[in-house]
């Protein structure tokens, strides 16, 4: 029996994008493993909430500076003499199509998304590399697979991630540094409701009507919690995934499996 209690005991973690949905569930999972963990974002506020349920260390960092992010990975290094994980999880999306893309939301998009997944990783390594271990866990997204009309670039940043890390993976894994990516499907998170609030206006039904029948489109026939994504960001983060490495583990409750199925 796993003591999942004490399965990242005294591990140091970071958790880009900490206050909100997939990344504020993974600061409470790893902490409740019992990793030491620092939560990044935006807000401050909203930083402060997940600190004060969770135990876990609140700092404002803005993923598309350069300079908040190696600040924000010298102060962990500093105050715990180590790190041990980083989680990325910050995301923004905007409905888009190739043929009229806006230059500007392409490029925000791919920024935050990708390019800000990429500096956190590139500030962790010499860190991770002096420990000769450690574990990069990057949330991607199943649309990296399955892109949807509407979704170029949010679809095409988070293939991004997953070329990223199956690239990090194989250049540091000699030196005990494994990275993984997560690949979800819907996930009831403040992102995704902001989505639903789009679709269900141009059908005229809810946003619950909305997640419901986007959750009826998988083998689950639901949508997912931001705390399943978490116990899978764990899992990738302890030592019970020392093997894994590369991988883009599909968290999507069946819906690859269900279009399959239907032929799609």
């Amino acid at each position: 029996m796993i003591d999942l209690a004490r399965r990242l005991d005294q591990r140091v973690a970071v958790v880009m994008g900490g206050a909100t949905g997939i990344g504020a569930a993974s600061v409470a999972r790893l902490r409740a493993e019992g990793a030491i963990v620092v939560a990044a974002g935006l807000q401050q506020d909203q930083l402060d909430q997940v600190a004060l349920k969770t135990g876990a260390v609140a700092r404002v960092c803005d993923v598309t500076q350069e300079s908040q992010v190696q600040k924000l990975i010298q102060y962990v290094t500093e105050e715990h003499g180590r790190l041990d994980v980083l989680v990325n999880a910050v995301g923004i999306v905007f409905e888009d199509d190739v043929a009229v893309i806006d230059d500007v939301v392409w490029s925000k998009t791919m920024e935050v998304n990708l390019t800000g997944t990429m500096r956190a990783c590139r500030a962790v390594i010499p860190s991770l590399l002096k420990a000769g271990k450690g574990a990069i866990v990057n949330i991607a997204s199943v649309a990296a697979f399955n892109a949807t009309a509407g979704m170029a670039s949010y679809a095409a940043s988070k293939a991004g991630i997953v070329a990223l890390t199956r690239s990090l993976a194989n250049r540091y894994g000699e030196y005990g540094v494994r990275a993984n990516c997560i690949c979800p499907g819907w996930v009831r998170t403040p992102m995704s409701e902001q989505e639903m609030t789009v679709i269900a206006a141009s059908q005229g039904i809810t946003v619950a009507q909305a997640f419901a029948d986007r959750g009826a489109r998988n083998a689950l026939r639901r949508v997912a919690a931001p705390a399943e994504v978490a116990a899978v960001v764990a899992f990738l983060a302890s030592d019970d995934a020392s093997y894994v490495t590369g991988a883009a583990l599909v968290v999507d409750g069946g819906s690859r499996t269900a279009a399959a199925a239907r032929g799609i």
